[in-house]
């Protein structure tokens, strides 16, 4: 009895991730549009990242000591 398992061996997952793949092709271009919502940022967010951050006050170092 071989050790390793056999490599025409396919698993569960791998095969409804093969089948999801092939009944919706449009699958990975979703996800890449997805992606680029959450994740790419575009020249317009980082200046307006930027003005957040102008007008941002610094905090005290430490926030529950009293100065008088």
């Amino acid at each position: 009895m071989p050790m390793l398992p056999s490599r025409h061996y396919v698993s569960d997952h791998t095969k409804f991730i093969r089948a999801l793949l092939e009944a919706k092709p449009e699958l990975p271009k979703q996800q890449h549009d997805g992606r680029k919502i959450w994740w790419d940022r575009t020249p317009d967010d980082v200046s307006e990242r930027r003005q957040m951050d102008a007008g941002r006050v610094p905090q005290q170092p430490y926030v529950y000591y009293q100065t008088d």
